[in-house]
């Protein structure tokens, strides 16, 4: 196994076009969900509770940095499926279903270059049928 010592250089292909450049990348996570409470009035000293069954990808986000002229490309895939696909530095690529949620300009200020936030959810289905992400 290896072990990835800098994060220079991940990305985030929407695989549409969006005219932004990643300054940062946040790549989705994993949840089980939380517990499914068991506890009945037959339990003597101790709660108990069992993980749930589904599995979620978690939001990726990122910090950019793009061209005004993003908003036409951005406005396209607002609340769009498709395949989204994060680079790692070594080349291992996760790809998932999922859809731009948010764009977020930043304050512009004199001397500091303009960044933007943008949101993206995993959907994990492709035309309704369940997708798991890929890991290669």
């Amino acid at each position: 196994m290896a072990i990835i010592n800098d994060g220079f250089s991940t990305t985030i292909n929407f695989g549409q076009g969006a005219t932004v450049v990643e300054k940062t990348v946040t790549a989705p996570g994993l949840s089980g969900g939380g517990e499914v409470d068991t506890t009945t009035m037959g339990n003597t000293t101790w709660r108990t509770r069992n993980p749930k069954a589904l599995i979620t990808l978690t939001e990726a986000s990122a910090t950019v940095v793009y061209d005004p002229a993003a908003y036409t490309s951005l406005i396209a895939l607002l609340n769009v499926n498709a395949s989204i696909v994060v680079t790692f530095p070594d080349t291992h690529t996760l790809t998932f279903y999922g859809w731009l949620d948010e764009f977020t300009p930043g304050e512009n200020t004199e001397g500091e270059q303009p960044t933007a936030e943008i949101v993206i959810i995993p959907s994990n289905h492709n035309a309704g049928v369940e997708t798991a992400p890929v890991y290669a």
